[in-house]
């Protein structure tokens, strides 16, 4: 079946991971309604910052996966545009460098609201967005992605999004950011596992490569542990927000997710998994933030 340019451009997307980009906008968002400092345009601004923000990087790493080799025919995953000849590579760069302008010029109200605090963080979240997969030293090809993904994606995230409504911050907000930050970890290291084959011979040395299956799966459960025990340890740092225990839930759908990452299964089935855990991060975000306000 031929696909429409829209379905390819929203393929492009990788829209079952872009979960990863609205959870800490909603915890940190939260967190600003609940200390009665909330500001609703800046929030609206954030979310789609960093919504654009995670779109450019899917473009970008589209675009120079393509260009490495890493994304061929071969790949369980799913479909690369740029890869599968239905966007040009000319094509891919413009639009992602368009994505990340669009992002940039948004952050500029932000920017103005939060000051140089808010330029740093906005800089260097495009600035990783692209050297994820480019450059002489890709983070996606060196085994560094997994950690840049836990701090943009977890306390730089939340606390940006609190600190722009605020213009303060406090260690609660930093320490509550780890949570989408491991969840956005989590679905990283579903699909290095998945990749971990055709990674390994364009020479993307993930952790999973690098450490092998075992320690991608252990990745995988202690990402989704570490992600529940954040709102155990807030509990008892603040003795207060007893409702966002709430959030441990999560660990019921999470279950089939960590068996499937447990057997030897691959293509598809890793493919809803990593689906899944989009999900779990969202539902997660939602679940701490109602009872954090609570």
């Amino acid at each position: 079946m031929e696909l429409s340019k829209f379905k390819i451009w929203v393929l492009a997307t990788r829209p079952k991971t872009l979960w990863a980009s609205m959870s800490p906008v909603i915890i940190g968002t939260a967190m600003a309604l609940h200390d009665d400092i909330i500001h609703l345009p800046s929030a609206m601004v954030a979310l789609l910052g960093s919504i654009l923000i995670q779109i450019g990087t899917n473009f970008a790493n589209d675009y120079y996966d393509h260009l490495r080799g890493a994304d061929n025919g071969e790949r369980l995953g799913p479909l690369r545009v740029t890869q599968a000849g239905l966007v040009k590579p000319d094509i891919m760069k413009k639009a992602f460098i368009f994505i990340f302008f669009m992002a940039f010029v948004l952050g500029i109200y932000l920017i103005w609201r939060g000051g140089l605090p808010i330029l740093i963080i906005g800089l260097f979240s495009i600035l990783f967005g692209i050297l994820y997969t480019s450059g002489p030293f890709p983070l996606g090809y060196t085994g560094l992605a997994d950690f840049f993904v836990l701090i943009f994606f977890g306390p730089i995230a939340v606390g940006g999004t609190y600190y722009v409504q605020a213009l303060d911050i406090n260690s609660a907000v930093v320490i509550a950011g780890f949570s989408p930050g491991l969840l956005a970890t989590a679905i990283l290291t579903v699909n290095n596992l998945r990749d971990i084959h055709t990674d390994r011979r364009a020479g993307k040395k993930t952790l999973a490569v690098r450490f092998g299956s075992g320690f991608a799966r252990f990745e995988y459960l202690t990402s989704i542990i570490l992600a529940c025990a954040i709102p155990a340890f807030l509990v008892f740092l603040t003795n207060a927000h007893y409702y966002s225990l709430a959030s441990l839930l999560i660990v019921i759908p999470a279950i089939p997710s960590i068996k499937n990452v447990f057997s030897n299964v691959e293509g598809s089935v890793l493919n809803n998994t990593l689906a899944r855990t989009g999900k779990i991060s969202l539902l997660y975000s939602v679940i701490f933030s109602v009872g954090w306000i609570l």
